[in-house]
């Protein structure tokens, strides 16, 4: 038996709570088409463990996006990323799988098991920030809208004749439309490949970075009805203030400085043959 048919299968822990009838019919197509080691990590750090001592058999998670960044990451920061084609059973809710119906891998688990099985490895890109971390889909540094908490009073006696005035004169006289609320800004250096696409003194809506094919597609909105900036580069770096920023499935920072670098075909996925 070759090492392809090999299978180091880890279920995410997650998927074993929400939907275990799905893990059964998963776990008996794998068995039933490979020799597949199914193993049950108790949480993140046995994860990783467990795909650190796949040796030479292929490695399968089954999980939401979550579990396939938690994969991904694990074998990037362990230099394993580019020795085997990882493959994906998604299990979970809505947009908890977003992520991997984006990359081209079936949703429904038995359509998933058999491309394990039977489907092919497609190389693709990736990007990696300055601490290791990964993007498989889209980066996207939005505004953060600031919040502020309404708080309620009880009005004073006295002031009841006053409420049923202004209630009248709200029937007799209708208020004008409000004006729809700015969109949240921050402020923001952006550089691409070295160039300085927006400064600090410029006031930025969102920034959505998403892995292409050999590029990396920047998008940056402005505000005010701005024209939008998009270009294509290899490296993208972004200061200024605290910023958060969601990498595929993961809400991260905040900091105050992060570079991002493509890796084209920096790893590989299973999925169904053409």
């Amino acid at each position: 038996m070759s090492a392809h048919d090999q299978l180091l299968v880890v279920i995410d822990p997650v998927a074993r709570r929400i939907d275990g009838e799905s893990v059964r019919i998963v776990k008996d197509v794998l068995c039933a088409g490979a020799a597949a080691k199914i193993c049950l990590p108790d949480g993140p750090e046995e994860f990783c463990r467990v795909l650190a001592r796949r040796g030479a058999r292929r490695p399968v998670v089954v999980g939401d996006d979550r579990a396939l960044l938690r994969a991904v990451a694990a074998l990037h920061r362990g230099r394993g990323l580019a020795d085997e084609a990882l493959s994906l059973v998604p299990v979970g809710v809505g947009a908890s799988v977003e992520l991997a119906g984006s990359l081209g891998v079936p949703t429904g688990p038995v359509a998933a098991a058999r491309a394990v099985l039977d489907g092919v490895a497609r190389s693709l890109d990736l990007l990696v920030d300055d601490s290791d971390g990964v993007v498989l889909g889209e980066l996207l540094i939005p505004a953060s809208s600031a919040s502020s908490a309404a708080v309620a009073s009880a009005a004073p006696a006295g002031s009841v004749w006053h409420t049923c005035r202004s209630l009248v004169r709200t029937l007799v006289r209708p208020s004008l439309p409000s004006a729809a609320p700015a969109a949240p800004t921050h402020r923001l250096r952006v550089e691409a490949d070295g160039v300085l696409l927006i400064d600090l003194d410029e006031p930025v809506e969102d920034v959505r970075v998403r892995a292409a094919e050999g590029a990396a597609e920047v998008t940056v909105h402005r505000s005010a009805g701005a024209e939008t900036l998009r270009t294509l580069a290899k490296v993208i770096t972004v200061s200024g203030p605290s910023f958060r920023y969601r990498a595929d499935a993961l809400i991260l920072g905040p900091v105050r400085h992060r570079t991002w670098t493509l890796r084209p075909k920096g790893w590989s996925l299973t999925l169904p043959a053409a």
